[in-house]
């Protein structure tokens, strides 16, 4: 009676066991099929008090919807285009703060949208080096950066540079221009601190 008892048991464990398999197996397959996953939905940027400019490329995900999710670039206008949500003003946001406009707008068409906002690049803070350098270009502002910084990430000057003529082309808050003359040998000198320029957002700094 109890080897009875023993082998009913037996069967019924197997029984069970093979249909939490077939389960898994089925659940998985469908998970395949219909492109959804398991996954929770993904953190908060870390980012959060980071102001979006314009030219910035963010990094839009909906979970579970991935026609909606993709990389769309801030325009000089300052919006963003999305399906269903169309135009929607990103500029002087944060990432945050532009996720929870997009929850609300996208809550229109679907129940309980989990959205989330990075900055997978910062093209908004960014400044330029121009002329006898040995590596021109633009660069990064994501820190406070001084004129022998951005020389420093130039690769310093080449043989005829002219670093007694340097200057900084900077673009005033009213859109007008202004030009800054820089001593190399003044910013060298015990006194020429001065001339060590903290750089600003879309400055160009030039070495003819």
């Amino acid at each position: 009676m109890a080897r009875t008892v023993r082998i009913v048991l037996l069967i019924l464990t197997l029984s069970i066991a093979a249909g939490v398999i077939a389960q898994d197996g089925s659940t998985a397959a469908h998970q395949e099929k219909t492109g959804e996953t398991s996954t929770l939905p993904p953190p908060a940027p870390a980012d959060a008090q980071y102001l979006i400019g314009k030219e910035d490329i963010l990094a839009v995900q909906v979970w579970r919807e991935p026609e909606l999710s993709r990389l769309v670039a801030v325009r000089p206008d300052g919006n963003i285009s999305l399906p269903l949500v169309g135009e929607v003003a990103a500029a002087g946001k944060t990432p945050l703060e532009l996720q929870k406009k997009l929850t609300d707008l996208l809550g229109t068409y679907m129940k309980s949208p989990e959205v989330s906002v990075i900055v997978q690049d910062t093209r908004s803070q960014r400044f330029s080096v121009l002329g006898e350098v040995m590596r021109p270009g633009s660069y990064p502002l994501s820190k406070p950066m001084t004129v022998l910084d951005a020389l420093s990430l130039a690769g310093g000057f080449r043989d005829f540079a002219k670093s007694e003529k340097m200057f900084i082309l900077r673009i005033n808050a009213d859109g007008t221009r202004c030009r800054i003359p820089v001593s190399y040998k003044k910013i060298l000198s015990v006194k020429g601190t001065n001339q060590n320029v903290e750089l600003q957002v879309h400055d160009t700094l030039v070495i003819p």
